[in-house]
């Protein structure tokens, strides 16, 4: 299988599942497809973000060679929203390394605060922000303040992620 070329055409569902079946737990093809996400150009970013997601959701251990090069990509503040989006998801799966757990958190506070970002990128940055954040407890603090402070004007979506944050 061509994975740019079945990347290119990705958006439904059954094509991302296909991806996602095909790469499986193997580590040379997960590359393939981290390579494809990273090379651009934005619509195959885009279109290669999901089912990465995908498999990171059912083999987190592949992303680990690959974590800083896709930190740094939601660092660009140009990032697609559907980069960070997905780049958010695929970080709830995984296990992160100490080395790269302050600048999560401090993106993740970021995208979280900002109220340009959509309802999603708030929702996975709130979730990356509750599992890195629990045993640090002013952060998960600050953490619950934000939440408290968007509540009373937040989305549905926003409501139920921070319903189930703050019970953690």
């Amino acid at each position: 299988m061509d994975l740019q070329v079945e990347i290119a055409r990705a958006g439904s569902r059954k094509q991302v599942e296909k991806i996602v079946k095909y790469v499986g737990g193997d580590a040379a093809r997960f590359a393939l497809i981290v390579s494809v996400f990273l090379r651009g150009p934005y619509r195959l970013t885009q279109r290669a973000a999901q089912p990465l997601g995908y498999c990171v959701e059912r083999y987190p251990e592949l992303i680990a060679p690959h974590l800083k090069k896709i930190l740094d990509l939601l660092d660009q503040p140009d990032a697609p929203v559907a980069v960070k989006r997905n780049m958010l998801r695929m970080l709830q799966f995984t296990e992160l390394p100490k080395k790269f757990q302050g600048r999560i958190i401090q993106r993740c506070f970021d995208l979280l605060m900002d109220k340009r970002e959509p309802v999603a990128v708030h929702v996975f940055a709130m979730s990356v922000l509750n599992r890195l954040v629990q045993d640090i407890p002013e952060m998960k603090q600050e953490l619950r303040l934000i939440i408290e402070d968007r509540l009373p004007y937040a989305s549905p979506a926003f409501i139920s992620r921070a319903r189930k944050v703050l019970r953690t």
